[in-house]
């Protein structure tokens, strides 16, 4: 690796991959053998949750269900309306999974 003398930066190649650059504007003239490799250790597997599993990573809190009176739900949050607005607070009650927004 190179560094810029000016501001110290790295240095990279220029598309001509003769000279390298920094973002500063220096440019090293002298010729350069650059070689960029990319070693990939191993492939992870990417697990689908289904939608159950993915619920039950969501954060639980204490509120009343409306439906059931169960205390505890999941619950998130998302953007209904314009942006200058607060988000929409979403609960899902862990016994019934009863669905409501915050009355908030």
């Amino acid at each position: 690796m190179m560094f810029c003398p000016k501001c110290g930066a790295l240095l990279v190649p220029k598309r001509n991959k003769k000279q390298t650059t920094c973002s500063c504007g220096y440019v090293h003239k002298e010729p350069v053998n650059i070689s960029l490799s990319e070693d990939v250790k191993s492939e992870k597997e990417i697990e689908v949750l289904n939608e159950e599993d993915k619920l039950k990573t969501l954060p639980l809190t204490d509120v009343d269900c409306p439906e059931c009176k169960h205390t505890k739900a999941r619950f998130w949050t998302a953007q209904t309306r314009s942006a200058d607005e607060a988000e929409t607070r979403f609960f899902r009650c862990e016994k019934c999974h009863h669905v409501w927004r915050d009355a908030a």
